[in-house]
């Protein structure tokens, strides 16, 4: 019978086994800290959005907005281009007929449902139409009896047709003014003009973005942007849907500044402003078996040997893991502490 081993030894065998248990946890440990996931593919959403309560519903201005003036009338409703069939296969162009009123201007020049009014000829030149607010705008401008020669875009086929204009009779009806959130490089939501608002600074109802939520460090708050300030131009470039500010951002580099045009009660001012310049927030140390650091969106992870010792904090939180078995924590609570008078 082979000799045991004397008390307090470790057998031969033994330091065997336990250096290719950690030999095994090392590869382990060295394939976890150095293999990579799927990196993201953009910046995470801006935090701390602020939209004040005020600024959530549209003004009540409906009966400024019955006292304006009717302007002209065609009889076709318009819709962006980007919301047909062909915008699925190219690049959209021009204002999709949604629907024509019977026996309208409109209907006399023979426009139909589906049709893509490309632009309208002015002084022999073609002016491009992009937006439904533009249409409203030269509705609203041109006087009763003008007569409009438009390019048509009908099953791509580009025909040449005439509308006359005449006097409108009722307001046209109200449309809901609409909410876009850019979260990735300024931190803005823009409410769409109401047609009070877009007409008292010369843009077609649809037109114009009004600032009703910026986050803390939204740089176009450090620029001295308000609350309800109205944005009218982007770069010269007339605002004729809120959009156009989003399409700005988005082709943005990312040192370039970019100048708005904006109406802020009575007043007209301009602000040169940029997008946001991003911290590289993520964080990572890592030696395998021994140490590994971490800092990710405000958490802390700190583990040594493989994590028989891990600690992670957060600003609200805090635990302590030892031998996997262990484990301490401590936070805040879920309720505010008791102060004497």
């Amino acid at each position: 019978m082979a000799p045991r081993a004397a008390a307090g030894f470790v057998s031969v065998r033994t330091l065997r086994h336990l250096s290719t248990v950690w030999a095994c946890a090392a590869v382990c440990s060295a394939c976890i800290s150095f293999s990579s996931g799927a990196l993201p593919s953009e910046p995470p959403p801006l935090a701390a959005m602020e939209e004040p309560a005020a600024f959530h519903a549209e003004p009540d201005d409906e009966a400024a907005r019955q006292a304006l003036p009717a302007g002209s009338f065609s009889g076709v409703v318009l819709g962006e281009a980007r919301g047909s069939l062909d915008a699925l296969l190219a690049e959209p162009e021009g204002l999709l007929v949604q629907s024509v009123v019977e026996n309208s201007p409109a209907d006399l020049a023979g426009l139909t449902e589906g049709d893509l009014i490309v632009g309208v000829f002015e002084q022999g030149a073609l002016r491009e139409l992009v937006w439904p607010s533009e249409w409203r705008k030269l509705e609203l401008e041109t006087p009763p009896g003008t007569e409009l020669a438009l390019l048509v875009d009908r099953a791509g086929v580009e025909v040449r047709t005439e509308l006359v204009l005449v006097p409108r009779v009722r307001t046209a009806a109200r449309d809901a003014a609409p909410r876009v959130r850019e979260e990735l490089r300024v931190g803005v939501v823009l409410r769409g003009a109401t047609e009070v608002e877009a007409r008292a600074v010369g843009l077609g109802p649809g037109g114009g973005a009004v600032i009703v939520g910026l986050t803390r460090e939204s740089p176009w708050r450090r620029a001295g942007l308000h609350y309800g300030d109205l944005i009218v131009a982007v770069d010269g470039e007339p605002v004729a849907h809120p959009e156009v500010v989003l399409e700005a951002i988005r082709a943005a580099k990312d040192d370039a500044r970019f100048v708005l045009a904006v109406a802020r009660g009575d007043a007209r001012r301009e602000f040169t402003v940029r997008v946001s310049a991003r911290e590289h927030e993520l964080r990572r140390i890592a030696i395998p078996i021994l140490f590994d650091y971490e800092r990710q969106r405000g958490e802390k992870t700190t583990s040594v040997l493989l994590g028989l010792v891990r600690w992670r904090s957060t600003p609200a939180a805090w635990d302590l893991r030892v031998l996997w078995l262990f484990k301490f924590g401590g936070g805040d609570a879920d309720r505010l502490e008791e102060v004497d008078a």
